[in-house]
């Protein structure tokens, strides 16, 4: 319920315009069984032409008007949910985009998507409609019942003697299917994750053979998404019997005591027919409870979802400290150990120095620890001891976003959007203006690709880079690193998947991006750190040496001659 006026609370405006269209909505409906029961009496009475063709008309046009209400209603409604599920979709996001990398290894990509749209979706009807149509239809079911007094006590007692019962037993059932409907919405997750992961592996899938396998384990997961929506359909659908079964004794409660009264002269033809209409007016606030019931069920288990999501909370606070100066920034680790959940440490005691302006190149073999060192840098973790400091600072009291926008990184796999040249480029900042972007293309050697380009930075590229070639792809990264002018730039062997011709292309961009910067270079080839001041080398995520390059290249005993002699490979 918290969750619930949250949001609704920045919308008041609507929710009051929605209320005030559905107290219009429930007058017009008391009123025209009225007119109804006015025009019976006064045909049988024997009245006029005139009379019965003005009463029509009166019917006829508070009909059209109930009709332009509901329409409104139907309007103010839908862009009340829509607007706050978009919200949710987005604060959503939001959280999840703060959580730590360790959240992601629980949670494939495709069951966070179902997450944050699924369940989301679900609760649309509920952002609506469900508190603004609780409250209408009580105050439908009120006044309906008060009129029912009007017509006769002994009607009214009726009347509020069935309405009660309905209602106390629908409230009784309400609560049955909701653990039936969260277990299906967490087979749907499980389904749209496994059906996301395959998707995004298809090429080795169909290389490998795969691809009986994945069909069985999605017939799996298939029949358990069937079985378990089924089964909550099932469950929930007692609910919506109970309310036919009620709409029925209504309607033959409403009949014996039309017949019994009229029989008796108490009450004319047309107060039957009050009768009649008030008690499929009165089923109406009822069915109206019991399908806001069934749509609470299948709410509650996505709100149950979205809260416990919410409820996660990441272990990476905001820095509050100054911004960072200008210009190349030097780095430092000082003692720092880092261990994954329920994993030995990954780096052990790691200390050195990078001066600002100057590159390192970083070596070790895989698992050594390269990409840790990469990954607490960014400070997607924090070091489990010792500190990591860049311009001087210690890493945890920088803000974070002062703190990614100064530190760049070029990897192998360069990730393209389906989207135009320019947002690429600038990762959809609208603050890069075009000549900038056009000077960094010309000077890291982009140009010519791009004059080739039929819409300029408006041409659309293809998810995945299928438009592009590898080097293309590889200097487009480049670029995209350059525009955020970082003062710390991390490459991680990004032309290791280029041939000698193409990488002696990229040598001229690597140069310009890394001029007057600092640079950390992670090296599974000797080669690309040729031209570093200082080298690390990491086996098992200790440092086990550490020196200016040019000393150990020319030191016969160091382990980096021991590499050039043999090949990183081989260590």
């Amino acid at each position: 319920m918290n969750l619930l006026i949250q949001y609704l609370k920045p919308h008041w405006r609507r929710v009051l315009a929605l209320s005030l269209l559905l107290l219009g909505s429930i007058a017009l409906q008391l009123l025209n069984p009225q007119i109804l029961r006015y025009f019976i009496d006064a045909a049988t009475s024997g009245s006029t032409q005139d009379v019965l063709i003005r009463t029509g008309l009166l019917f006829l046009g508070v009909t059209v008007v109930t009709q332009v209400v509901s329409v409104a209603e139907t309007y103010v409604a839908e862009n009340v949910g829509l607007t706050i599920t978009n919200q949710l979709r987005a604060d959503l996001t939001l959280h999840c985009l703060h959580l730590d990398l360790s959240f992601y290894k629980d949670h494939a990509p495709g069951e966070l998507i179902e997450r944050v749209d699924g369940d989301v979706s679900n609760l649309s009807n509920l952002f609506s409609r469900f508190i603004v149509y609780m409250i209408g239809n009580a105050i439908l079911l009120l006044c309906v019942l008060i009129l029912f007094f009007t017509i006769d006590l002994r009607v009214g007692l009726g009347m509020v003697a069935f309405a009660i019962f309905a209602l106390v037993v629908l409230n009784g059932l309400r609560y049955i299917p909701v653990p039936y409907w969260k277990v299906a919405r967490q087979a749907s997750a499980n389904f749209f994750g496994f059906l996301e992961e395959r998707l995004a592996g298809t090429e080795d899938i169909r290389a490998n053979g795969g691809i009986p396998y994945v069909l069985y384990r999605l017939t799996e997961h298939s029949r358990a998404l069937l079985y378990k929506q089924t089964k909550a359909a099932v469950v929930g659908g007692i609910t919506r019997a109970a309310t036919f079964m009620f709409l029925a004794l209504g309607m033959v409660v409403a009949l014996s005591l039309g017949a019994y009264f009229y029989g008796s002269g108490v009450i004319t033809i047309g107060t039957v027919y009050l009768i009649f209409s008030y008690t499929e007016l009165l089923n109406r606030p009822i069915d109206q409870f019991s399908r806001q019931i069934q749509d609470l069920q299948q709410a509650s288990a996505s709100l149950a979802r979205i809260r416990n999501l919410f409820l996660v909370r990441g272990t990476i606070l905001d820095g509050t400290g100054t911004p960072l100066p200008a210009g190349a920034l030097p780095v430092a680790f000082e003692n720092v150990t880092f261990a994954y959940d329920g994993e030995g440490a990954v780096v052990q005691n790691l200390t050195f120095h990078l001066e600002a302006g100057k590159h390192l190149g970083l070596l070790g073999r895989t698992g050594s620890g390269k990409t840790t060192v990469v990954r607490l840098l960014f400070r997607l973790y924090d070091p489990s001891a010792g500190v990591i400091r860049l311009g001087g600072a210690d890493l945890r009291t920088l803000p974070l976003a002062d703190l990614r926008r100064r530190v760049g990184m070029v990897t192998q796999d360069i990730q393209l959007f389906h989207a135009t040249v320019r947002d690429n480029l600038t990762l959809f900042d609208r603050s890069l203006s075009d000549d900038r972007i056009m000077q960094a293309l010309q000077e890291l050697g982009l140009w010519e690709w791009f004059q080739r380009l039929p819409e300029g930075l408006e041409t659309k590229l293809e998810r995945g880079g299928n438009s592009l070639s590898a080097g293309e792809a590889q200097l487009l990264a480049f670029v995209r690193v350059f525009l955020k002018d970082p003062s710390l730039v991390i490459l991680d062997e990004a032309s290791s998947r280029l041939d000698p011709t193409t990488e002696k292309l990229i040598e001229h961009a690597v140069q310009r991006l890394l001029a007057n910067r600092t640079a950390i270079i992670i090296a599974h080839r000797l080669a690309t750190v040729n031209h570093v001041d200082a080298i690390i080398i990491l086996e098992d995520g200790k440092c086990c040496e550490y020196g200016l390059r040019a000393q150990l290249a020319h030191d016969p005993d160091s382990r980096f001659t021991h590499l050039l002699r043999t090949g990183l490979n081989n260590t």
